[in-house]
């Protein structure tokens, strides 16, 4: 081949590769500075074809070679016009078809650059699928904290959903567990808000989806036809074909927690694609399934919390009511105090008023609270007898598992036209206070032995009155236990409970509890203190109606 058309290479000056190139395990390509290739080896000649000494670099290598060249060559000829020039050879790198090579130049015979060609395809792939994995592995990572930030279910879903239609596919949907006949899902197209809905689907209708709710492992994504979907799982607006699609379960703790649905609009998804996709889905899986489990949980604990917290009491059979209860840890809403008022079944009946203390506190205590409670409950029948109710309660206490024993005070309430009759009876509970409307306070000497205990119960019934706007006051030692003042170690006591019930002379009975409530908190300040109940039973201000002629007395209002 003549020379390079403009070039200062000779004809005579163009040679055959050198025997040492010929040896050389890499292809090699010696160039004038101006890009006329003065030789080749074998290996450049069989990598590069039609490359033939005299050719120009321009028309026989790639781009990036022959623009490096070029700058090499600018370097020789041209270094002092040239800021570029001067300083070490640079090796360049690039791809030649599906082959990568780095490119190492050197200086040859006459100032000639001599390019050794190091195919360096299999560094190129691994470094490549090194920075996926990387990539993968920190997508992973950032999934599992956002999916495990909420123990909401249903952001739990739409977090899913997200994420799948932004990273691992063009949309999304993932499918719960069916909740009777309907299929709850969250549809995602990537870029666009989450949509959650309850659709009436049969999952048998999808190849693979079925299975997948069931936990089975997923069908490969070859075996699934695209133009089969139905029509629910393609999201609201994706207005692209659909030519790949993925169904992966979502694993869970012990149960499927549901299943995932990738959407690709071009190209199948790749087996390490789809390994890929259930990795995310283990974490997803994962998120839901604990997010599932503390919503039944909290439904489960709602529903048992609702029969253990004390009831709202409210005027009965015209007498006021009113009760306060605070529990010993600031996060708990149940211990060991209770009250219960059971209405009587007509005006004529009393009420039966229950107050008590079980030792300890907490869910433990709350839990033998719960059983008090339960068979005081279907011991109502015998209501009026309170030594033979405490004497049943008791023997049930000692016949079960638990070992705690518990205090109670219990009050038959009548109306009595403008006056409410008392019936108390204690069992080692503080005694009952009653305050007169005149502000003096008066301790009800009723007392008997513990719940739970001994064999035997004994209690002392003492019988009072409360005139219109006299209050009694039914309390545990949480009350005068509580530990606070100004050194803030000094019990409240029942003198400054007596005080602060003499204040409340003609109050309703909210107020009262409201009054006692405020003092003893303002006592504790923020000291520690045992679980507190207090129940106010008042007699209601009355006022006369004149009768028909105007003279006489009427009855009694409220």
């Amino acid at each position: 081949m003549a020379p390079v058309k403009g070039s200062s290479v000779t004809k005579a000056q163009v040679r055959p590769a050198s025997d040492v190139w010929g040896m050389a395990p890499y292809p090699v390509i010696e160039a004038h500075a101006d890009g006329t290739v003065m030789s080749m080896n074998p290996a450049a000649s069989h990598l590069l074809e039609g490359a033939l000494p005299g050719s120009s670099m321009a028309d026989v290598v790639p781009v990036w070679l022959a623009e490096a060249h070029h700058e090499v060559g600018l370097r020789a000829v041209l270094p002092a016009q040239n800021p570029r020039c001067g300083g070490a050879l640079t090796s360049v790198s690039g791809q030649i078809e599906a082959q990568s090579f780095v490119a190492h130049p050197t200086r040859g015979q006459d100032g000639n650059v001599v390019w050794w060609l190091v195919e360096d395809t299999d560094r190129r792939l691994a470094e490549q699928a090194l920075a996926i994995e990387r990539e993968r592995t920190t997508f992973l990572s950032e999934a599992s904290n956002v999916l495990l930030a909420s123990l909401n279910t249903d952001r739990c879903m739409t977090v899913t959903a997200q994420l799948a239609a932004q990273y691992l596919a063009d949309a999304a949907v993932v499918v719960a567990p069916a909740r009777g006949h309907k299929l709850p899902v969250a549809h995602a197209i990537s870029g666009q808000d989450v949509i959650r809905s309850l659709i009436v689907a049969d999952p048998s209708q999808l190849p693979g989806l079925q299975e997948a709710l069931q936990g089975f492992p997923p069908v490969p994504s070859r075996w699934l036809d695209p133009t089969t979907l139905p029509d629910w799982v393609t999201p609201e607006g994706y207005t692209g074909t659909i030519g790949s699609v993925v169904i992966t379960p979502l694993p869970g703790h012990g149960a499927p927690a549901g299943a995932l649905i990738l959407l690709r609009g071009n190209g199948q998804f790749t087996e390490n694609e789809e390994i890929f996709a259930r990795l995310f889905a283990a974490r997803a899986g994962a998120a839901l399934s604990a997010a599932r489990m503390y919503a039944e949980q909290s439904d489960i604990t709602t529903t048992l919390m609702r029969d253990l917290l004390p009831p709202q009491l409210h005027r009965i059979n015209g007498v006021e009511f009113a009760g306060g209860y605070r529990p010993a840890g600031a996060v708990e809403r149940v211990g060991g105090d209770f009250y219960d008022v059971h209405p009587g079944s007509t005006e004529a009946e009393a009420s039966l008023v229950v107050l008590g203390d079980v030792c300890g506190k907490g869910l433990d205590a709350a839990v033998l609270t719960g059983k008090i409670r339960n068979t005081l409950q279907a011991l109502i029948p015998m209501a009026d007898d309170h030594q033979r109710m405490l004497q049943l309660l008791n023997g049930s206490l000692l016949n079960s598992h638990h070992t705690r024993f518990a205090t109670m005070v219990m009050a038959s309430v009548q109306r009595a036209d403008s006056t409410v009759r008392l019936r108390l009876t204690s069992a080692g509970h503080p005694p009952p206070l009653v305050v007169r409307a005149d502000g003096e306070v008066d301790e009800i000497e009723t007392h008997g032995t513990l719940i739970g205990a001994l064999s035997h119960v004994e209690a002392h019934t003492v019988e009072t009155t409360l005139r219109p706007g006299e209050t009694c006051l039914l309390y545990t030692d949480g009350i005068t236990e509580a530990r606070g003042g100004p050194l803030g170690n000094e019990l409240y006591g029942e003198e400054r409970l007596k005080q602060a019930l003499s204040e409340c002379a003609n109050m309703p009975s909210e107020a009262v509890v409201e009054h006692i409530q405020m003092l003893v908190s303002q006592w504790l300040r923020s000291g520690r203190h045992d679980d507190m109940a207090v129940v106010a039973i008042t007699a209601p201000l009355t006022n006369h109606l004149s009768a028909v002629n105007g003279h006489t007395r009427g009855r009694y209002t409220a």
